[in-house]
């Protein structure tokens, strides 16, 4: 089994600025800290984990390019990108559009080149030339809806990725199943009059952006039913995770029949991340990735592709990336070494009333038959 690898050095020079997770402010007394929430040293943490761990040796390295103005244009509106384009030429950058997403000096040629990674890998997947593959890319996209920047996202990679697959690579189905622990309110906003592309989010309910992810938000106008939200009560597990995924995420993708997998892959509902309340562990992604591994071998011919959302811990998350890339390639290797300690935590368990709010989404599976 070959099992595609993309990381590009530009990925860690993204400038994500100066504060905690706004920009430093002293009227506000905002001090200014060395690792913004969303610094780039917990993605290049785990590309360094890959490689110290032998686990790049069983890998296909895939080369990230950047994507042109009309791979982007498929998905965002002119207007953003030229506003991106304005912000990245500027000598210190600045806020993005949502007061929390800093776009740095040149930061437009790393977005593009997210975005172009995330097509480079559909191209080796739905091409033949990989297996399945994971596009370890930042900045994450699956927030930044047609129009904007949000969240840390400056293009949503995923779209991007589904729409080149759409138009250049001649799919008529994907699917976009995103388990970043965040709502993937941008994915949701691109295609939501297009079935064409089911878009699929598991998320912690209310926990980013607000008033968002709500299950009856279906999608619109053709797009009606093609669009599925799993909002989960905080402190899920792996227990939960895993009935979501046997429940609905599976079901729904049956009903679909997609021609590719798009995962985006959060590792925010990890037991230790800062930024949501959840508590799954490696073995929880890795058992997420194994079910959505085997579904894809039984619904397009194997074709599953990983792009890389959120993750805040840089102790966890490289362990949790790990644990996807040795499933996706067939191959263990180095075990995480605070997975004795955190099982120990909580978790594992499907609590009754985590059990009734993923079956509200249950029905809603009937619309894709």
């Amino acid at each position: 089994m070959a099992t595609g690898y993309l990381w590009d050095t530009l990925y860690g020079w993204m400038d994500t600025g100066t504060g905690g997770l706004t920009s430093a402010n002293l009227a506000a007394r905002v001090q200014p800290i060395s690792h913004h929430l969303a610094h780039p040293d917990t993605k290049r943490r785990f590309h360094e984990l890959v490689r110290a761990s032998g686990q790049f040796q069983s890998l296909t390295p895939v080369n990230a390019r950047p994507a042109r103005d009309k791979d982007i244009l498929r998905v965002h509106t002119a207007g953003h990108l030229e506003r991106m384009r304005e912000l990245s030429a500027r000598e210190t950058g600045g806020d993005a559009g949502d007061g929390v997403t800093h776009l740095g000096n040149g930061g437009l040629e790393i977005a593009l080149l997210a975005a172009g990674g995330a097509i480079e890998m559909a191209k080796s997947v739905v091409g033949g030339e990989i297996d399945n593959g994971y596009a370890l890319v930042n900045p994450p996209g699956h927030h930044a809806p047609r129009d904007a920047a949000m969240g840390f996202c400056i293009f949503n990679n995923s779209s991007v990725a589904a729409a080149y697959a759409r138009h250049e690579l001649g799919l008529e189905r994907v699917a976009i199943v995103d388990w970043d622990v965040h709502h993937g309110n941008g994915t949701q906003d691109i295609w939501w009059e297009d079935p064409s592309v089911l878009t699929l989010s598991l998320h912690q309910h209310l926990c980013f952006p607000p008033e968002s992810g709500y299950l009856h938000e279906r999608g619109g106008g053709a797009g009606q039913g093609y669009n599925l939200n799993v909002p989960m009560p905080p402190g899920c597990g792996n227990g939960a995770y895993l009935h979501a995924m046997d429940t609905v995420v599976l079901p729904a993708l049956r009903a679909y029949r997609p021609q590719l997998i798009i995962v985006g892959c959060g590792f925010d509902a990890s037991i230790m991340d800062p930024l949501a309340r959840m508590m799954v562990t490696s073995e929880g992604f890795r058992s997420m990735t194994r079910r959505i591994r085997e579904a894809a071998g039984d619904l397009c011919a194997g074709r599953l592709m990983f792009i890389q959302e959120g993750g805040y811990s840089p102790h966890y998350v490289p362990f949790c990336g790990l644990a996807v890339l040795q499933e996706l390639a067939g191959e263990g290797g180095l075990e995480d070494p605070y997975l004795e300690f955190l099982s120990g935590m909580g978790g594992a368990e499907l609590l009754d009333e985590q059990r009734a709010r993923i079956e509200e989404a249950v029905p809603l599976i009937d619309a894709l038959r």
